[in-house]
């Protein structure tokens, strides 16, 4: 029988987004407490029995996610007035531009095909699933 082990690590950011073209609330700049639930696989354990060191986990993609998304703002390169209005703001950082819409599923679907291999390059490990909460009531999973 061929079992699969899979280890899992939270990583917290908070940032801020809008939504383009959204019918209701999210239409307006807001933010919240995001929790991302990383899946992470290898074709084999290492020598410790380990799929990958937890911390080493969160030091290669919890880094850039710190770097890059959390007290930052995500927006689509799209949102000429967000971007703006971003720019026009003294900031320690600059907006993260997204090629694409920042809606949660976006977000983890980035994280997993894009954000997560960058990331994991050359370790053998790779994130097979990503559950990202935008609030304790709403979250979406990206898989491969």
């Amino acid at each position: 029988m061929n079992s699969k082990i899979r280890c899992v690590r939270k990583i917290h950011f908070c940032a801020g987004h809008r939504v383009m073209d959204h019918e209701g609330k999210c239409a307006t700049v807001h933010g919240h407490n995001y929790y991302a639930h990383l899946f992470a696989e290898a074709p084999q354990l290492d020598s410790l029995g380990r799929v990958i060191d937890f911390s080493v986990l969160k030091a290669l993609v919890g880094s850039w996610v710190d770097q890059y998304w959390d007290h930052n703002f995500l927006v689509c390169e799209k949102d000429t007035e967000v971007v703006k209005m971003l720019h026009n703001i003294p900031r320690k950082k600059d907006p993260y531009l997204c090629s694409f819409n920042p809606t949660a599923e976006n977000i983890a679907d980035y994280l997993l095909r894009k954000v997560c291999p960058l990331c994991l390059e050359g370790t053998g490990v790779i994130v097979t699933k990503v559950i990202l909460y935008e609030t304790d009531n709403c979250y979406v999973e990206a898989v491969l």
